[in-house]
């Protein structure tokens, strides 16, 4: 799988209710000013085939075996690599990812206590290694960001116990730690155009514009 690239290649992270879905939509407008060619997508879900993938593994009543879980994400993301991201980046443009490999990493390493070593192992195959240049994490305490969610509109991970959500969290802000070069942490409690003031100057100083 090819990873050459000439465009910038941004993700996003965060515990579930931490907002980074809405703040990324803001943050279109901001690049859309400054005349930025970009694609925003999503992990899973961002090709026609991961959109099926991603209906499976979030449906609220559907029950999936952790390994199984864990394929099926790995499975969206060579697809998506393959069919999106990487031709994105060759093209020259900037890609900002709804999640990546480092969500997998949180929820089903942290989250689910499967090996991380293997995680990372199938993250290599599934990706050809092609990695972020800045993952951005929108930090939040798990019961603040639960208590942000509808609770009719929960999905699978999203309906999993507290302890779990505690672990995801403290996964994301352990990986962040071990790469600081790559990871930025935004307080994801404060106000949302507190937010989006933060996200945009990261992103600025990354794309080497003025905010």
């Amino acid at each position: 799988m090819a990873t050459e690239k000439s465009g910038i290649f941004i993700s996003l992270e965060g515990p579930d209710g931490a907002g980074k879905t809405t703040q990324l939509k803001l943050l279109s407008k901001y690049l859309d000013s400054i005349n930025c060619q970009y694609v925003i997508t999503r992990d899973p879900g961002g090709t026609p085939l991961g959109k099926q993938i991603r209906r499976i593994l979030l449906h609220a009543e559907t029950t999936v075996d952790p390994v199984t879980e864990l394929l099926l994400y790995q499975a969206d993301r060579a697809q998506h690599v393959s069919e999106l991201i990487a031709p994105s980046l060759a093209k020259g443009l900037v890609v900002l990812c709804d999640r990546y490999v480092d969500s997998t990493l949180a929820y089903q390493g942290f989250g689910r206590n499967l090996d991380l070593s293997l995680i990372r192992q199938l993250n290599e195959i599934a990706t050809g290694g092609l990695m972020p240049e800045l993952t951005i994490l929108f930090d939040i305490d798990s019961q603040s960001g639960l208590s942000r969610l509808h609770p009719s509109g929960h999905d699978r991970l999203e309906r999993e116990a507290m302890d779990f959500h505690t672990r995801v969290r403290n996964g994301y802000l352990e990986l962040a730690k071990a790469e600081p070069k790559r990871w930025q942490i935004i307080d994801a409690s404060r106000a949302m155009s507190a937010v989006q003031e933060d996200l945009q100057r990261i992103v600025a100083d990354k794309l080497g514009v003025a905010v």
